[in-house]
């Protein structure tokens, strides 16, 4: 017995290139961190950062970066990991951009 076929309603699809930077380093707690940054028209400017190592991804801009416990949260660091890990964002993410 077949299951009926359902059509899928697609709010948006489409494709572009982009370009992600691959980045590992050891904070001065020794933490390693491992993940990729990826650059894209779609977010007004934010990147799509994924930890390679627990596979946790969020869309991060600038604002983001200020906003206390974000980053722990989304990434369940430590405050001191996230302190460090927030060093290197600060400096691959720029300001976000909003179109009309």
């Amino acid at each position: 017995m077949t299951e009926p076929q359902q059509e899928l309603d697609f709010l948006s699809d489409s494709t572009e290139q982009t370009s992600t930077r691959f980045v590992t380093f050891i904070g001065p707690s020794l933490q390693r961190f491992d993940f990729a940054v990826t650059s894209t028209n779609r977010f007004y400017g934010k990147k799509l950062v994924t930890d390679l190592q627990n596979g946790k991804s969020a869309i991060l801009g600038s604002d983001d970066l200020d906003e206390e416990g974000y980053i722990e949260h989304v990434f369940k660091l430590n405050e001191e990991e996230a302190s460090e890990l927030r060093l290197f964002l600060v400096q691959v993410i720029g300001d976000a951009y909003f179109t009309d």
